[in-house]
């Protein structure tokens, strides 16, 4: 199947509900700043993988890149048109505080690594598990309604569980072999009527990121395009994004791009390596598909990839949601500070449900 077939929205939210039941399948998402509901259903329960990206269909990949990606295979390819509905937002939101203790250790650890060795950033994060009465489908629609210039999805397999999010973060879209990726780092909370006031720990730090991405990118492009950062609003949050372009060499296979910026500086740290090892050790849970990525590979056309970093996201299980905060540690950062933006984060999911 080529093209997506036009269905309307509550066919689509009727499958999903019927998929659930019977433990089939299924991403459901949109795109940001789109009007058009997209679902993508597997007609059994096999779990596929990903070998190369060269296959049609859904991904969704873990944090850990030597883990396997699994795909949703689009034996049905649908499509509706959405049309945004305003709901009242909840302001009135409890916030856990049962973990400062243990976050701030984690960061004034993660700030003595960064000053003895090799890493210069990680980003690390906590789990926060919420008891819920809303259905997953009522939490999707409420995630599309509120974040409309985000990626937000629904995905189910269930060899793999029930996760949906609004992200803000583009991993990598190409088409045509034109590569579009963003540097994005740094956060403070929105207030009303007033600008971001950012200091010289998040200009550094959003840099930082800039550069290792033009690094990485540097062997799999003709040219490279960086944009200065700007101030983008995510919710209530604010961060700092540079846009990224260029041109894929010409004999490239897109699985080497994909390798080159998975997992970003954003969700990782920088180098690598030393932060992904950093994480396994000291954060106190497996992260599993947080941070990690997905979205749409070949659906259209051959080559043509829309993948997103998989953040503001939750996992669901029976009546309970796990969320998952974080941010980026350096040298300069506090950690009393670390567990405030932590919090606000975590009001973007919370608010949610």
């Amino acid at each position: 199947m080529h093209y997506p077939e036009t269905k309307g929205l509550k066919e689509i939210l009727n499958r999903v509900e019927d998929s659930l039941e019977k433990g089939l399948p299924f991403a459901i998402y949109r795109k940001p700043n789109e009007n058009e509901v997209i679902g993508v259903y597997q007609a059994t329960k096999a779990l596929h993988y990903t070998s190369d990206f060269s296959e049609k269909g859904f991904v969704f990949a873990p944090f850990y890149s030597q883990d396997k990606v699994v795909l949703i295979q689009p034996d049905e390819y649908w499509k509706a048109a959405f049309k945004k509905e305003d709901i009242p937002i909840n302001s009135d939101i409890s916030l856990f505080d049962n973990d400062e203790e243990t976050h701030i250790k984690l960061v004034e650890n993660g700030v003595r690594a960064i000053k003895k060795g090799r890493l210069q950033k990680v980003v690390l994060s906590r789990k926060i598990e919420v008891s819920i009465s809303r259905s997953p489908i009522e939490i999707f629609k409420t995630l599309l309604n509120r974040y409309p210039n985000a990626f937000g999805y629904l995905f189910h397999h269930p060899d793999v569980g029930t996760w949906c999010g609004a992200t803000p973060e583009t991993l990598v879209r190409i088409k045509d072999k034109e590569l579009r990726t963003m540097s994005l780092a740094a956060t403070l909370p929105y207030e009303e009527n007033k600008s971001p006031q950012w200091g010289d720990k998040e200009v550094q730090e959003q840099q930082m990121v800039s550069e290792y991405i033009g690094d990485k990118l540097a062997h799999t492009v003709q040219r490279l395009e960086i944009d200065e950062a700007e101030s983008v609003r995510a919710g209530g949050l604010w961060h700092l994004r540079s846009e990224v372009r260029g041109t894929m060499l010409p004999d490239l296979e897109v699985g080497k791009v994909i390798r080159a910026l998975h997992p970003t500086p954003a969700v990782c740290g920088i180098p690598t390596a030393e932060a992904q090892q950093f994480i396994r050790a000291n954060e106190n849970y497996n992260r599993t598909f947080y941070t990690g990525f997905l979205g749409e590979i070949n659906l259209n056309s051959q080559g043509e990839l829309s993948l997103f970093v998989n953040l503001r996201c939750m996992e669901i299980k029976n009546h309970t949601a796990s969320i998952f905060v974080g941010g980026g540690i350096t040298e300069a950062s506090d950690p009393k500070s670390e567990w405030i933006e932590t919090q606000n984060k975590s009001k973007t999911m919370l608010g949610i449900l």
